[in-house]
C-alpha cells in the first residue's frame, strides 16, 4: 500500500489499496472523485477559483477549480472510472484571513474557491455526497482507495471521515 501526495496545485489517482493525500489546506480546496466499484481515488488541490485568473502563458490545469476538476474526472477516466459512478467529496476552503476586529475577509478566497469547484462538479452531473469546506483552520485529508473514506485532520481539532 503506498500513499501518493498531491502538492499545491497538483493531482493524482490511486486504486486499492492505496491512498492520495494532500496537506496544508487552508483557502485551497481538495476535491476528491471515487467510483466504488473499481475502487479509483483521485484527488486535486485547488488553489484559485478560475482559469480567468492565469497570468501569462504559464498555465496549470490543476491549480484552477474549472479546469482542474474536469481534467481529474478525464485522469480517473483513464484509470478506468466510469465517470457516471464518480461522487465527489470536498475539504478546505477555508478563511484563513481577516481584516482588523470586523472579521472581514480580505479576499474571501476560501468561499470562492469552495463554490467554484461545486459549480464544476455540478456541470460534469457529479454529486458531492459530503464535505468539511469553510471555518477559519487548515486541514491535512488522505481519501482512502479501498473505502472512499475522506479522512481530514486539523491542528486542535477531532480528526473526522466523509
Amino acid at each position: 500500500m503506498r500513499t501518493v501526495r498531491v502538492g499545491i496545485a497538483e493531482s493524482g489517482v490511486v486504486v486499492n489499496p492505496d491512498s492520495v493525500t494532500t496537506l496544508g489546506l487552508g483557502s485551497c480546496v481538495g476535491v476528491t472523485l471515487y467510483d466504488e466499484r473499481k475502487k479509483i481515488g483521485g484527488m486535486v488541490h485547488v488553489m484559485l477559483p478560475s482559469t480567468e485568473l492565469a497570468k501569462g502563458g504559464d498555465f496549470n490545469k490543476s491549480k484552477f477549480a474549472d479546469s482542474g476538476v474536469p481534467d481529474l474526472v478525464d485522469q480517473m477516466v483513464r484509470f478506468g472510472a466510469d465517470r457516471r459512478r464518480l461522487v465527489a467529496k470536498m475539504a478546505g476552503g477555508a478563511q484563513m484571513f481577516s481584516v482588523g476586529g470586523s472579521g472581514e475577509s480580505i479576499l474571501k478566497i476560501g468561499s470562492r474557491n469552495v463554490e467554484a469547484c461545486r459549480k464544476a462538479l455540478v456541470g460534469l452531473g457529479i454529486p458531492i455526497v459530503a464535505e468539511d469546506t469553510g471555518g477559519t483552520w487548515g486541514r491535512t485529508v488522505v481519501l482512502f482507495a479501498e473505502s472512499g473514506i475522506l479522512e481530514i485532520r486539523a491542528i486542535g481539532r477531532a480528526k473526522n471521515q466523509i
